[in-house]
């Protein structure tokens, strides 16, 4: 360890102090609370959640005003909450067909099924500064409308009957959770699709518009988005049957692509998957692009070489609390490994300098 000065314990208390200060603002104006910031910044918590791996809105909310609004920070923050939870156990996993869906959209078919759902969306805003927000004014009235009660069929289901999509069949053993151990490779799908949700949003959707730009060969069509609901069940084995526990909110992504065959499959369409908590279309949407890539060598493509082909390249890099991790040791003192580099650097442009001072002599 380094020790940079005497009293660098009273430096960091300092530190400390000033970063509260700094939190807060002007005292003058409101502080914001909790509930606030998850009713009102409601995206920024959904994102918090699904990259710290843990549905709570409110201790989402709770590290984004620690952070100061840092997202990456909070993430950090709920993490590290995480690991100081006791396991009590698996819940089943979650029926999407059975969500109560606050949007459900397809890009496919134009009368889906069950009906489209544009629900609370910024697709059809113009982008353009509403001063009337700055106004702080009253909220306006939402519309009156009847939630939707019976579950919606599948886009998918409808191409499966006819043979054109690739079937899935469900993994029968137990996937492994990325949370308690590190990532392996070769990584399973399921392996694969825990890194990307808990993966940087940013990073997932520039590897999800490479592919779309050439570099991975990706063509797809959004089968299916869906935002709402979902109960979830616990097996108590007291009890002998599963209970609900409560209920998650959801957006799931399927994406129909193009595939047109190779030596183990016939020509048909494929899919790609995204699935994570709260209202998060456009990582949703990434993950499913990202997720279609990386199977090129289970459905037996070429690899091209693409960024969004290599498990390896996306599943490390997507991780943005490592990715900030080794960025931002940098910052620590390095002192000793500097003065190492300066003495070799000196002593390399000595012998430089003296091997041309030779030359010229001759």
């Amino acid at each position: 360890m380094y020790v940079a000065v005497k009293g660098g314990e009273r430096a960091i208390d300092n530190a400390h102090d000033w970063l509260a200060e700094e939190r807060r603002g002007d005292p003058g104006i409101a502080e914001l609370s909790v509930a606030q910031i998850r009713e009102q910044l409601a995206l920024a918590v959904n994102r918090v959640m699904a990259e710290g791996s843990l549905y709570d809105p409110d201790l989402a909310a709770l590290a984004i005003k620690q952070a100061r609004g840092d997202l990456i920070e909070a993430v950090f923050l709920i993490r590290a909450y995480r690991t100081t939870l006791p396991r009590i156990g698996a819940s089943r996993p979650v029926d999407t067909g059975a969500m109560v869906c606050d949007r459900r959209i397809s890009a496919t078919f134009k009368d889906a099924p069950g009906g489209q759902v544009l629900g609370p969306t910024f697709d059809y805003t113009h982008r353009l500064l509403d001063f009337k927000l700055a106004a702080e004014g009253e909220a306006p009235e939402a519309p009156a409308s009847a939630p939707q009660t019976a579950p919606m069929p599948r886009i998918t289901e409808y191409l499966d009957r006819d043979g054109l999509i690739q079937r899935e069949e469900p993994a029968e053993d137990t996937p492994p959770d990325l949370t308690r151990a590190p990532m392996e490779f070769p990584a399973n799908r399921a392996l694969r699709l825990q890194a990307l949700t808990r993966g940087d949003e940013g990073f997932v959707l520039g590897m999800a518009y490479s592919t779309q730009r050439g570099y991975g060969r990706n063509h797809p069509f959004v089968g299916e988005l869906r935002i709402g609901a979902v109960s979830v069940e616990m097996d108590i084995p007291e009890l002998g049957f599963a209970i609900e526990i409560g209920e998650v909110r959801l957006t799931e992504c399927e994406t129909v692509n193009q595939f047109t065959g190779s030596k183990t499959e016939p020509p048909q369409f494929t899919r790609g998957y995204g699935l994570a908590f709260g209202q998060t279309e456009r990582k949703a949407i990434s993950m499913a692009l990202v997720d279609r890539s990386l199977r090129w060598e289970e459905l037996g493509e070429d690899d091209t070489g693409a960024p969004a082909q290599d498990a390896e390249f996306v599943l490390y890099h997507c991780d943005n609390i490592q990715a900030s991790g080794f960025l931002e040791h940098i910052k620590l003192p390095h002192y000793v490994d500097f003065q190492s580099e300066l003495e070799l650097i000196r002593k390399i442009r000595a012998e430089a300098e003296a091997a041309m001072a030779r030359a010229a002599a001759e």
